[in-house]
């Protein structure tokens, strides 16, 4: 089944989310590795150039997965499921999608405010345009300390935020023992909740 039913996910929901899940842990991975570099060393501009195409494919990622959750809503939470942690899941979902959006901008913000002007090259194919950032600070170096500072906050808090999603997924799977981690790991055809 490749669209979601209210039991389960479909196909697509299913491989949204662990590209997405394999993205996001390569990001801040490579994040961390590369600011724990030095100013000098020469793998340095490469490795900004991956972070930099790698955090773009997400952001286009991102966006066409909340395309695809508009015209194909996520099943139903288990009516078992206590009130607070369906509030919980929910603003979970919405600071997950939110981040998705929010740190591959800030970064690309973060670029374009650069008063180094250094290009970003898509995977070696093709230059991203910078874009329009506003000088209100007076100073692009300003700009972009700050922006580099929202990124790096964010991606924090995303790490967090993960981890919450995790543990919540295998507290679901072996202490409350639903179906709610079942549904992103199988295609098979779980007992519809009502």
């Amino acid at each position: 089944m490749l669209r979601n039913t209210t039991g389960g996910y479909g196909a697509v929901a299913i491989a949204f989310h662990w590209t997405m899940a394999v993205l996001l842990l390569v990001l801040v991975g490579l994040g961390l590795y590369m600011t724990g570099l030095e100013q000098n060393d020469p793998s340095l501009f490469p490795l900004y150039q991956l972070h930099k195409s790698l955090g773009l494919a997400a952001l286009a990622l991102a966006v066409l997965r909340l395309g695809w959750r508009t015209v194909n809503p996520s099943p139903r939470l288990p009516q078992t499921m206590p009130r607070l942690e369906k509030a919980a899941a929910h603003l979970g979902h919405a600071g997950l999608y939110a981040l998705m959006l929010a740190i591959p901008l800030s970064g690309w913000l973060m670029v374009s405010a650069s008063p180094w002007g250094i290009p970003t090259v898509f995977f070696n194919l093709f230059n991203v345009p910078h874009l329009p950032v506003p000088d209100a600070l007076g100073e692009k170096a300003a700009a972009e300390a700050l922006l580099k500072e929202v990124h790096e906050v964010l991606g924090w808090f995303l790490i967090v935020l993960v981890g919450l999603h995790a543990a919540a997924a295998l507290k679901h799977h072996f202490i409350s023992r639903d179906t709610v981690l079942r549904r992103m790991t199988s295609l098979k055809p779980v007992a519809e909740t009502r």
